[in-house]
Order: C-alpha cells, then structure tokens, then sequence
C-alpha cells in the first residue's frame, strides 16, 4: 500500500485512516503568516457516508486504501439485503439496504451496477449516472399542457419519482440524471 504525505493531498483522493477508507471531498492549503503550513481537508467516508474534517501537518502520513470496483448484477431486494451476482464467477454478494443508500432507488431487477470492495467486504453501491427507465405511474395529458416550463411527477420502474413535462406519457422510456435525480430526455426506442 501507499502512503501519503501532507504534500500529496488533493481533492478526490481515497485515503485511510484508522481502518476507514476515506474520499477527500475538499482539499484546502493554508500557508498562516507565522508557522508551518498545513492542509485542511473534508473527508468522506466510504463505509457510512459521513463527513469528517481532519488538518494534515508536515511529517503526517495516510495510507492508501484496499479498495477495489467490480461490476455486478442487481439481482433483487429480499427486504433486507440487495442481491447482486458477478456475472463472470457467478458469486453473489448481499449488501444490507442500509449499504446500497441512495443507489437503490434507480437499480431495476437486471441492471450493472459497480460495487465497492474494502479488503474484501461490500461497502458500497454506485449506479450508472444515467439510467433508461420505464414510467409506470403520472397523470395523463390535457390539451394545452405543452409548456416547456410545467412539470408534473412520475413514479418510474424502479420506484424512484421524477418531474417530467407534460407532453411526456404513462408506459414510455426515459433517460435520467441519478446525481442530481433529474429528467434528461426521451430514449430512444
């Protein structure tokens, strides 16, 4: 494993310390008029999402994280945990709902997704930025309703609600943003 010194920080790096894999979320270097410099950063935990604020001095050190990504099938929810399979090995792995967090509401039955490994144990879920998704629930269309700016709600496949416009129909197939959790188009059939 790596190890970092105060120099080698920068925003995004996965660092860890006591155990717990960390993502540096912000990264500032502050140079005070009296004394040595040192480096602020916010930092994000990989196994409860967490925030964290630490101050790196010259001469602290942090390891380099075991993580590793894998692409994974999205099986099913049991109610407790989510199943997923590697589809090369057929290994299943069940994270708890708890675990997965936000991802679960954009992942149908089917779906790749990547998981996070820290030495060895899941700790994570993350879905594809955009997603193709089914609209299975949103009020119909009235005449008039062709204004770019009016929106109404839609509850998709995977059970996720969304504003869509107007003009946009029950049983038709769009592309979502999962980051910001926005409609982004129609997809192409």
């Amino acid at each position: 494993m790596a190890s970092y010194s105060m120099g080698d920080l920068k925003k995004g790096l996965k660092i860890e310390l006591d155990g717990v894999p960390y993502k540096i979320v912000e990264y500032q270097h502050v140079k005070p008029g009296k004394g040595a410099a040192f480096v602020r950063v916010k930092l994000k935990s990989f196994v409860n999402g967490k925030v964290l604020e630490k101050t790196f001095h010259a001469g602290d050190k942090c390891e380099s994280p075991n993580l590793v990504e894998k692409e994974m099938q999205y099986l099913y929810d049991d109610g407790e945990f989510c199943q997923f399979m590697d589809v090369e090995s057929y290994e299943q792995v069940a994270i708890s709902d708890e675990d997965v967090g936000e991802a679960k509401k954009w992942m149908i039955d089917g779906m790749m997704v990547e998981i996070l490994f820290h030495n060895g144990n899941a700790i994570g879920v993350e879905v594809p930025q955009v997603v193709e998704l089914k609209i299975v629930e949103t009020a119909p269309n009235f005449r008039g309703d062709t204004q770019g700016s009016n929106k109404k709600p839609a509850t998709l496949e995977s059970g996720a609600v969304v504003q869509i416009p107007f003009h946009i129909l029950e049983g038709e197939v769009i592309r979502v943003d999962t980051v910001r959790g926005e409609y982004i188009e129609r997809a192409n059939k």
